[in-house]
């Protein structure tokens, strides 16, 4: 069998849930990386956080045990300086609700900072815990005056040690209800962000890598990208079960071991030893006694493995509401270990964050 990274030529990570949390590395992640480096895959970081610039993402992701080079880093700042220096003249000021990072990658596209809403002809905004009520009350007012609005992404919410917690999305939806507008978005799920880091790899065979189905995955889907979705993140089972077709990621894992594991194991297929049917509004999950993956190896099998069966049968049939239950005791521990509650009605939807 073939391992998922030998299918690809490139791997494009996202960082925030993928690759860590917080200020700590994610268990086997940096070990993960430098496998698929090794194994001849091209490696590119993708961040949706518009507060750090290039050189300071990479040299945070070598603290945490990455080898990752400036030239690797794509960020959703560099994006959003692209697409005003597209549409503004050179040198036109801009406003910016973010870090001085942010302001930096502005700069170095060739545009100027404005201190005040009257002399903004555009508005960025990015991610900064600084953020305030008077940074948005500069940024409305200078919306409300016609200034162009570029936000570096809309993630509601940002995956910490201690929890998720207000993401950029969260501020922008307070200017977006304060000025009735609405902005251009240059991070995921947009194509900016993908379409740069392809070009800078050199890829043909790209893989996306994250851990959000409503950015990571939703993006590679509208660019045509195969994606990976981890479950160390913000997107738990339950959400990928409820998922839409346009947030339905091509392989699922349980983290980034998954890019040594063989391709078809990781798949929306049929998984043995599990045997995943539909029965009226109810998925009914099981194990296969029968199966050789369960009983020549005498482990216990993969929770993972069974929520890509049920999501194969689910799918198939449309997706919607659905109740999920298990028929034996090792299928209901594998939903205990995934977070689904044995018998608890699954919604489908958009998942939020």
């Amino acid at each position: 069998m073939t391992a998922l990274r030998e299918r690809h030529d490139a791997l494009l990570f996202d960082l925030d849930g993928t690759l860590f949390r917080g200020g700590t590395a994610l268990a086997g992640a940096p070990e993960a990386v430098a496998a698929s480096a090794r194994a001849g895959c091209r490696i590119g970081y993708l961040t949706n956080n518009g507060s750090r610039n290039a050189a300071q993402v990479a040299e945070h992701l070598r603290a945490l045990g990455f080898a990752a080079d400036e030239q690797e880093v794509v960020t959703s700042g560099q994006a959003a300086a692209r697409l005003l220096a597209e549409h503004l003249e050179p040198g036109a000021a801009v406003l910016v609700v973010g870090t001085a990072a942010l302001a930096g990658q502005l700069i170095d596209a060739g545009l100027s900072i404005a201190e005040r809403a009257e002399q903004a002809r555009a508005v960025v905004q990015g991610h900064s815990p600084d953020t305030g009520w008077h940074n948005l009350a500069e940024a409305c007012l200078a919306i409300r005056a016609g200034a162009e609005w570029v936000a570096c992404n809309t993630d509601a919410t940002l995956p910490d040690e201690r929890g998720e917690l207000p993401g950029n999305g969260a501020m922008v939806q307070a200017l977006i209800t304060a000025t009735a507008s609405q902005p251009l978005v240059a991070g995921k799920p947009e194509p900016a962000l993908y379409h740069e880091a392809v070009r800078r790899a050199g890829a043909e065979r790209p893989l996306m890598v994250g851990d959000r189905l409503d950015s990571d995955i939703a993006g590679a889907n509208g660019v045509g990208m195969p994606s990976l979705l981890v479950l160390t993140g913000v997107s738990d089972a339950s959400a990928v079960l409820a998922a839409p077709a346009r947030l339905r990621p091509t392989y699922l894992g349980a983290d980034l071991g998954a890019l040594a594991a063989p391709e078809e194991r990781l798949r929306i297929t049929p998984q043995a030893p599990w045997r995943a049917r539909r029965e009226g509004d109810e998925l009914l999950l099981a194990l296969d006694p029968g199966s050789a993956d369960h009983s020549a190896g005498g482990s216990e099998p993969d929770p993972v493995a069974a929520l890509c069966a049920l999501c194969d049968v689910h799918w198939r049939a449309g997706g919607g509401p659905v109740r999920v239950r298990a028929e034996d005791s090792v299928a209901a521990a594998a939903m205990d270990t995934l977070g689904l509650a044995v018998g608890a009605a699954h919604p489908a939807g958009d998942p939020v964050g």
